[in-house]
């Protein structure tokens, strides 16, 4: 009888404890989509706030509309004045990163393989006696992403490419130029066996 106590009150406790940490996270959601600069569609999932950075506990301008999902272990970096707009029907499938300091844009439909991650910036590098990469000058150029674009797993794509409607990118590849609508864009890799 003390073990069966025991054990619900063990369990009424855990319950407290985890309805307190939901509530707290639910606390932080609506703090943060209440600010001004944040206009995230209600069907949002996950309704998470840690999945949303900045600087100094500061965001730019982040829009979301409708139907966008992430699935586990993705981040969103947008820098003060940055703006990252994401359309209807988009989907981030695991460890996808936006890293945001100017302005990325993604169409309505787009789906993202796991690890995709997206950088609108470069450090800054000062070429002098020496070669030096600064920690917190950077060069930035807007990304745009079309309608209906599927960007297959570990895709990286930098600062300055638009990439059109219709376009699918295949995995693994790094993405430093822009990308005409209807086109699909891949790696030659040349696999070379031999036998030991």
């Amino acid at each position: 009888m003390f073990t069966k106590l025991k054990n619900n009150i063990a369990q009424k406790i855990i319950t407290l404890v985890e309805n307190n940490d939901k509530r707290k996270k639910q606390e932080k959601w609506n703090i943060f989509i209440s600010r001004p600069n944040i206009n995230i569609h209600p069907s949002f999932s996950p309704k998470d706030a840690d999945i949303f950075k900045g600087e100094n506990n500061q965001t730019g301008h982040i829009t979301i509309s409708e139907n966008f999902l992430l699935r586990e272990y993705c981040n969103i970096l947008v820098f003060p004045n940055a703006e990252l707009r994401i359309g209807k029907g988009v989907f981030f499938n695991n460890y996808c990163s936006i890293n945001c300091l100017d302005k990325i844009e993604i169409g309505n439909d787009t789906i993202f393989g796991e690890g995709v991650r997206l950088y609108d910036h470069n450090h800054l590098i000062e070429k002098g006696k020496k070669l030096f990469v600064e920690k917190e000058k950077y060069m930035t150029s807007p990304i745009k992403i079309g309608k209906n674009c599927w960007i297959g797993s570990n895709t990286v794509i930098l600062k300055g490419v638009t990439i059109g409607d219709n376009s699918i990118i295949g995995a693994g590849c790094v993405i430093h130029k822009s990308v005409p609508e209807n086109t699909i864009m891949k790696n030659s890799q040349n696999l070379i066996s031999q036998t030991l």
